[in-house]
């Protein structure tokens, strides 16, 4: 099936109402800033939402539209999309957006205008794409292992696709890569299929930092917005266990991503901070146009000798944006106000607009 075409995107744009623009997403992953941004910005939103799902939505009130569906994957159906289109809407994507809507269906049957590049979605899902990305921008990164059997020191080992940290594990020898492979398929976490799947690279021993950036297309400026850590279970359990009885437990580590919670770096740092949103950008700009268009997440680690290591990437926004939904140390000083994610996003749209640029930053 032929990609969607870009021009039948902009003709739908162009038959919609501006003064009655509608901002729409699932009803899931970081949406609550985005929909509470986007009525701050004078927009309506609307959620879609699988059915049992609408709680939070009605208790915050941040959707004025609710489209029901039996499951979230629903929102790709023809009736859907309609719905959508009859409202004005733009649609904001995330992670939950993209894994239950499937790349597939975003790149070919999704007929609805979306913020950002919709092309770039892919480069954060196939590891190949990411590492080609991040390696061109001339980024630190992890060094890759291509095959188990070269497995000679601790290193970390993922599979594509967002799955929220489940199924990441550690190993340092091919035999326990084997072991843990055999653990995870009798958990149903990955199947056959995902084994060669495998992405292996070395561990790197550091302080976890998600960095939220957002690159304007209408300006072509990064701003930095926020930075967030993560709560992983099982491991952030296990090491508040003493290390003495951690072998006792039995658990196998994983890095379920459970929650998210704001940090800062040290100052001496956000030097390398922008050098990296910058240079991304740019890169992007050449490998998959017109590049990134909105939020995106470099996931670090920061080692003893204050090198800031990227070994993941999101190519819209992050669940760590739910962090700063009334702002960040970094979102005010741009803005001198407390300013979500979702509610720069929603004054991209809204500048886009008034400057009848919004052609410029909707695929």
């Amino acid at each position: 099936m032929s990609k969607i075409n870009r021009q039948g995107i902009l003709d739908i744009l162009e038959g919609y109402d501006k003064d009655d623009i509608t901002i729409a997403t699932l009803g899931s992953h970081s949406s609550l800033h985005m929909f509470q941004g986007a009525k701050a910005e004078g927009f309506r939103t609307a959620v879609v939402c699988e059915k049992g799902r609408e709680v939070p939505y009605q208790r915050f009130n941040v959707a004025d539209e609710y489209i029901m569906v039996d499951k979230f994957s629903d929102i790709v159906n023809d009736d859907v999309q309609q719905q959508l289109r009859d409202m004005n809407s733009i649609v904001f994507p995330h992670g939950s957006f993209v894994a239950y809507a499937g790349l597939d269906n975003i790149e070919t049957i999704f007929n609805v205008p979306m913020f950002g590049n919709r092309d770039i979605l892919r480069w954060e899902a196939e590891r190949d794409l990411e590492r080609k990305l991040m390696t061109e921008s001339g980024i630190r990164i992890p060094k890759k292992i291509n095959n188990p059997k070269d497995i000679d020191g601790t290193v970390m080992v993922k599979f594509p696709g967002a799955r929220g940290g489940r199924g990441y594990f550690v190993a340092n020898s091919p035999e326990e890569f084997d072991q843990k492979i055999d653990a995870m398929l009798k958990r149903n976490w990955i199947e056959e299929e995902d084994i060669k799947e495998a992405h292996i690279e070395e561990y790197v021993l550091g302080c976890n930092y998600c960095i939220h950036y957002f690159y304007s297309g209408l300006k072509d400026e990064v701003e930095l917005m926020g930075i967030d850590s993560r709560y992983e279970s099982t491991i952030d359990g296990l090491v508040r266990v003493p290390a003495k009885d951690q072998l006792d437990i039995g658990a196998d580590p994983s890095y379920v991503i459970t929650g998210n919670h704001p940090v800062v770096m040290r100052e001496s740092l956000l030097p390398q901070v922008f050098e990296i949103g910058d240079r991304i950008t740019e890169t992007a700009k050449e490998l998959v146009k017109p590049g990134f268009n909105g939020p995106l997440c470099m996931q670090t680690l920061v080692n003893d000798n204050l090198e800031v290591v990227v070994f993941e990437m999101s190519a819209r926004s992050d669940g760590g944006t739910n962090t700063f939904m009334n702002g960040s140390a970094y979102s005010y000083l741009y803005h001198g106000e407390p300013l979500s994610m979702g509610r720069r996003m929603a004054r991209e749209i809204k500048n886009g607009i008034k400057e009848n640029r919004l052609d410029e930053i909707i695929t």
